[in-house]
């Protein structure tokens, strides 16, 4: 059995077109969307909205400047659109009109952060089962999967934005995690919470990892654990035990599939 897996695909359609060929399917472990590009701040959903400059002028405060500094920033840039959600809205199905027809084998797809999963039923076609929450047999193994990334504790989303990412409370996670029981392979967008695979060494900060991810891992000892959303880990890979803890890549730069065989 040949299974390949992606995750932080951004926007790459041309890619993700290929990502099948020779598999028997496919797992897309999110962020389909493109919505900030970091290497090419003219593109995605942000830059084609605000600008190549204040894309720029956000990455420099994601990396040096505080959560407060970010959001006034961020506020500015909506408050100077007519009709944010209209516009948001607009470009992200422009975005899905274009990627989920590149899913061409046999694919089951999980939401990560930068997704909005309400609009997938919308334009999943046929072969790409949508398993957020569920377990699914391919090839004789059990897959759990769980989608999104936690929302940080103490902060409530502000009601009425443009864009909401995919951030689920810790309770809601974490009970989603304790349903994927039994499961050869464990797959999520974020990572388990360990250091090595939360770091990033581009932005010099830790990203979200999940304890419960990490805790079934430790108890439940799959045989793989695979996840995205780190684009430039200070590990790619680590062993709990038994498990194979695997960053299947950053999509969107690399182009090309994790590939598992069994």
């Amino acid at each position: 059995m040949r299974v390949h897996v992606v995750s932080d695909v951004h926007g790459n359609a041309e890619a993700l077109a290929r990502a099948g060929d020779g598999a028997d399917a496919l797992i897309v472990l999110g962020d389909l969307l493109d919505f900030i590009d970091y290497h090419d701040h003219a593109s995605g959903i942000f830059g084609a909205l605000f600008g190549e400059e204040n894309v720029r002028t956000f990455a420099a405060l994601r990396r040096e400047g505080t959560r407060e500094e970010i959001g006034v920033f961020v506020r500015s840039l909506w408050g100077g659109l007519a009709d944010p959600e209209a516009a948001v809205d607009e470009a992200v199905r422009e975005q899905y009109a274009r990627l989920f027809p590149a899913m061409t084998a046999p694919t089951y797809a999980i939401p990560g952060n930068v997704d909005a999963p309400a609009l997938w039923p919308e334009f999943a076609p046929e072969g790409v089962r949508l398993v957020d929450g569920e377990v699914a047999e391919i090839g004789g193994l059990r897959f759990g999967f769980v989608g999104g990334a936690l929302l940080p504790d103490g902060v409530t989303p502000r009601p009425g934005a443009a864009w909401r990412p995919h951030l689920l409370p810790r309770e809601e996670f974490d009970a989603r995690v304790a349903g994927l029981r039994d499961v050869d392979v464990l797959c999520s967008h974020i990572p388990p919470s360990v250091p090595d695979l939360t770091y990033d060494v581009v932005s010099r900060r830790l990203e979200v990892g999940a304890r419960s991810l990490l805790d079934a891992i430790i108890t439940e000892q799959p045989r793989w654990s695979l996840f995205g959303h780190v684009h430039q880990p200070l590990s790619a890979r680590t062993r709990l035990g038994r498990t194979e803890c695997r960053n299947v890549g950053h999509f969107q730069r690399g182009a090309t599939p994790y590939v598992l065989r069994w």
